[in-house]
């Protein structure tokens, strides 16, 4: 008994020394760096921008920890509120600036939006804002002076699509509420879909209103759709799980190193059904909370998971709150699935391009075990079921979408149409048009395989070895180069979808355009076959 004594009050003496030593290294820092800020203050050759400096050196301390841990200063506030919300105050409407001495065009209202209540329709354009000229204004500068407070009125000087002369129109800001769940309906006769873009504040309720409302249109299977979904509350994923498991099942346990950061989520309310076939579709944007919902439904062998495999964040954030207003977003624990997966990537470093969950060998993962007794690892992400595949667009696709081609060619569209078929009937035929519009427009054309040619002709001239190789450069250059017509022309069938997307909602909104997307995906009709 004296031994346990002694041996306890020596492992207090050695804790009581490392938070000493732990205290001091702090403490030590904290002095040599202000030692050093206002050394530089006061000696350095020019003069110094402190705010920036200190920023600086704030990003960079936190971004040695994860990608996760960030500092929110006062004036990010509204953006950071923003991104949790998913809500800001404004007018409700996407902007288009081709040229900053030129106006402001509205490319897109949001349905029943201010700017749309207002009567601003895709096309119009903003010759000023509050009497103050918008030629000279970049998109984020205009972008700012539309935000507001709800209630506040903004006033516009628009030249209308069709209209000859300049009119003055009045907009009430109010709190624009981007949706969450952005589309709702039958596939077919049996398979309802629903697409879920981030888990908000009572986004559940809404996914329990869907359910019956699917239900009554003769749902007999639900799709829910987490691609791209980057995220969100985490209450809101335990209570979406909540609808399809009994009452009481672990969600996800969260592990810390404090004690008050260890935490086991248990659903709390009665299901709606247990029994619903459910399809979930992920892929390598599908992160946190909808690694959450997907690992839990995968784990109690409630839904088949289809896609790719997830992204691989299962870290905890945590707002606290810090001087003159400010927030750090740090992260607190790691999230584990009901089997005892840990959601998190093994490491930073061996990811994809996109920040998505690289190859991992399968020595360094753990097997565990469903409710049904099958056998899941893992390593980061959640790993799909069935693994589906979506389809892989060209470099030239991919070009004329990031460069805005066809956002340009669809409000070009819009000026020479005044209307469009309903979106069911509505089927893009004007290729033509888009390829004569796309043939005066400066973009990289170039084939995935002239790219890389042309990159690796770069490293020949740098090692001095196009002149050996010449007639072998040219004989393959040759062979790999297409005209821009040509190339558009090869890939029409992968080009019209996106065309066709940009050209309704402009017409019928997003729920249209979500419409004309799922018409055409490819991963998704793969996945309802399962």
């Amino acid at each position: 008994m004296k031994r346990f004594f002694v041996a306890v009050a020596a492992l207090a003496v050695t804790l009581s020394a490392a938070a000493q030593s732990k205290n001091f290294t702090l403490g030590k820092w904290v002095e040599v760096h202000n030692a050093i800020l206002k050394e530089l203050n006061r000696s350095y050759v020019d003069s110094l921008e402190v705010g920036r400096i200190q920023r600086e050196a704030v990003d960079a301390m936190l971004e040695s920890l994860d990608p996760y841990t960030i500092y929110v200063p006062e004036e990010e506030q509204e953006d950071f509120q923003m991104m949790l919300s998913n809500t800001y105050g404004g007018i409700g409407a996407i902007i288009y600036k081709p040229d900053k001495d030129g106006n402001v065009i509205i490319n897109e209202p949001y349905a029943n939006s201010p700017a749309a209540k207002a009567g601003l329709k895709c096309g119009d354009e903003i010759e000023s804002i509050d009497g103050e000229s918008t030629h000279g204004l970049t998109s984020q500068e205009s972008s700012e002076k539309m935000r507001g407070k709800p209630g506040t009125t903004v006033v516009f000087r628009v030249k209308k699509l069709r209209q000859a002369e300049p009119v003055e129109v009045k907009v009430t800001r109010e709190r624009i509420q981007l949706p969450s769940i952005s589309y709702v309906g039958m596939l077919n006769d049996k398979d309802g879909y629903v697409l879920l873009d981030k888990f908000t504040e009572g986004v559940s309720q809404g996914i329990r209103d869907a359910i019956g409302k699917l239900k009554k249109q003769g749902m007999q299977r639900l799709v829910l759709d987490l691609r791209g979904n980057g995220g969100g509350l985490l209450g809101e994923a335990v209570n979406i799980v909540s609808l399809f498991v009994p009452k009481g099942s672990v969600v996800v346990t969260a592990k810390g190193r404090s004690a008050g950061s260890n935490t086991t989520y248990k659903t709390t309310s009665d299901p709606v059904d247990t029994e619903l076939p459910i399809l979930v579709l992920v892929d390598s944007g599908s992160a946190s909370a909808s690694e959450i919902v997907s690992g839990a439904l995968q784990d109690y062998d409630r839904a088949t998971i289809a896609g790719t495999r997830t992204f691989g964040k299962g870290l905890v954030q945590s707002i606290r709150p810090l001087p003159y207003n400010g927030q750090l977003k740090v992260t607190t624990a790691k999230y584990y699935t009901p089997s005892g997966r840990c959601v998190q990537a093994i490491d930073y470093s061996h990811r994809n391009e996109d920040g998505s969950v690289g190859a991992i060998p399968d020595s360094l993962t753990h097997s565990f075990t469903t409710a049904g007794g099958r056998t899941v690892k893992d390593g980061g992400g959640i790993t799909p079921d069935v693994e589906v595949k979506a389809h892989k667009y060209s470099r030239l696709t991919y070009s004329l979408v990031y460069s805005g081609i066809v956002e340009q060619y669809a409000l070009n569209y819009v000026r020479g149409h005044e209307s469009i078929p309903a979106v069911e009937d509505f089927h893009f035929v004007d290729y033509d048009d888009f390829i004569a519009f796309a043939a005066d427009k400066k973009f990289d054309y170039r084939s995935s395989a002239r790219a890389f040619f042309d990159e690796m002709k770069k490293h020949l001239e740098e090692d001095g070895l196009t002149e050996v190789m010449e007639a072998e450069l040219d004989a393959l250059q040759k062979s790999l180069e297409m005209d821009k017509e040509t190339f558009l022309r090869l890939k029409k069938d992968e080009i019209i979808p996106f065309i066709e997307e940009e050209i309704v909602v402009r017409y019928y909104f997003q729920e249209a355009g979500i419409k004309v997307r799922l018409r055409y995906d490819e991963q998704l009709h793969k996945a309802l076959q399962i």
